[in-house]
């Protein structure tokens, strides 16, 4: 009995070396291509590894579009896009029927898929469309088909989103509703690159040849490391601290002197999505267990878009960036 665990436990520590290799392989090989942004590259591929959907929020030409274009790329994914306008609407994206007929007159009617029906979707500048074209999104985020004329088409796997949003206060843009907000499993802020990230883009992607992507993992590669980054084992210490840090930002008792500036804090769908997200960012550096700096580092980008402040807060100056981070220092 017990050689037959070690030697499950030695494959599990072989899978994860191999899922590790290419995990980071696919880290180099985005970052061959997008300067100066490590940190939303590091962030997209746990996205993604973690099986969730990321949103990418900063102003135009900071290379989001051409991060899920290298991504697609570099994961082996079927990769499609959209590109949300006011006028877009739900059948744009998920497709329609349409009615045909045989040579022998008989008439029917087909489902035409439309671009959901992807691996990896880029649903760019998500926050242009009307409530009712975004809420088309939310059944295929959420469970992973669509219903079209009262039948499901089940998408295929994996299947992620990675939408586009620019912060300008600009007329034509619809906020994204807190229940659709709350199915991002994390908010990547682009910010500009600095200085020598951005002469690099100059010399890079202005001379006669672009540096292009190479395929690092395939579809199958992916589902594997995804099934692996659930099976790694999460510390009682790691747990208490997610526990302490998503309960502390909602209004109440636990969030202390906090509490009065937060309005709506995060669901439990906080909690899960930091538990797999530490899982998958001790993957990608190689480790077999997350610890509480995982935690720390991913608490931002997994609770801001999940938080609100109050109106007082806000006219006091705070920022949700500001609380997160009081509430961490809590914790480390």
């Amino acid at each position: 009995m017990a050689e037959g665990l070690e030697k499950l436990e030695d494959m599990i520590v072989r899978a994860a070396e191999t899922t590790t290799g290419h995990v980071q392989a696919a880290k180099a090989a985005v970052g061959s291509v997008i300067f100066g942004q490590n940190a939303v590259v590091e962030q997209a591929l746990i996205t993604v590894l973690s099986g969730g959907h990321g949103l990418l929020v900063g102003v135009p030409g900071l290379a989001k579009t051409k991060l899920v274009e290298t991504m697609g790329t570099v994961l082996g994914l079927d990769a499609k896009r959209i590109q949300f306008t006011p006028d877009l609407m739900p059948s744009d994206i998920l497709g329609a029927e349409v009615l045909e007929e045989s040579s022998a007159g008989k008439r029917s009617f087909r489902f035409i898929s439309g671009p959901v029906f992807a691996q990896l979707l880029m649903a760019d500048e998500i926050n242009r469309a009307s409530p009712r074209t975004q809420s088309a999104l939310l059944q295929a985020m959420q469970e992973q088909h669509v219903t079209v004329a009262g039948a499901r088409h089940d998408l295929p796997r994996p299947f992620h989103v990675l939408a586009t949003q620019n912060p300008l206060e600009q007329e034509g843009t619809y906020p994204l509703p807190e229940a659709q907000l709350d199915r991002f499993l994390m908010q990547i802020d682009v910010d500009y690159p600095d200085k020598d990230a951005e002469r690099r883009i100059l010399f890079d992607t202005t001379g006669a040849e672009d540096s292009k992507a190479k395929p690092a993992m395939t579809a199958e590669d992916l589902m594997a490391a995804q099934r692996l980054v659930r099976r790694i084992p999460v510390g009682e210490s790691v747990i208490e601290a997610i526990l302490a840090l998503v309960r502390s930002a909602r209004p109440g008792p636990d969030a202390g002197a906090e509490g009065k500036l937060i309005a709506w804090g995060p669901s439990p769908r906080a909690s899960q999505s930091l538990t797999l997200a530490v899982r998958a960012r001790a993957l990608m550096e190689g480790r077999f267990a997350p610890s509480v700096d995982d935690v720390l580092a991913l608490a931002e980008p997994i609770l801001k878009h999940r938080m609100a402040l109050t109106f007082a807060a806000r006219a006091d100056g705070e920022t949700i960036s500001g609380v997160v981070s009081r509430l961490k220092s809590r914790i480390g």
